[in-house]
């Protein structure tokens, strides 16, 4: 059964941070790219951020690019997202996906194993 399972969301005051982990099973982990995508109330969901499994490399929205760093621990199968100088407006619903083909976070249509998200709150 595959599992993408979130964890490490929170309520935190603007200028703090935050470390999100999803834990990854049921498929083959170093083949996959991880993608971390956010929905805000009333608002489309946003990719963010993601890493291929295989090679390491990483790309980042312009919206957290210099806050935001995302990491993988392939032992583990599980993906990190730390988050940096949080701002109100990164409140959201925080969801990782798996994407088979390797892509990057802005090939959304590809990300096929979604988690069940973890609520971040951001106060000012």
């Amino acid at each position: 059964e595959v599992q993408l399972v979130e964890s490490g969301g929170g309520l935190v005051q603007s200028g703090e941070s935050l470390r999100l982990s999803c834990e990854a099973s049921g498929f083959p982990f170093d083949d996959y790219a991880i993608g971390w995508f956010r929905q805000a109330p009333g608002k489309e969901r946003e990719g963010i951020s993601s890493i291929s499994s295989s090679d390491g490399s990483t790309n980042y929205a312009d919206s957290v690019k210099g806050r935001f760093t995302i990491s993988s621990d392939n032992a583990k199968s599980t993906v990190y997202l730390q988050m940096n100088s949080l701002k109100p407006e990164d409140t959201a619903v925080y969801y990782c996906a798996a994407n088979r083909f390797g892509g990057p976070y802005y090939y959304l249509y590809e990300y096929e194993f979604w988690g069940q998200g973890t609520q971040v709150t951001v106060s000012s």
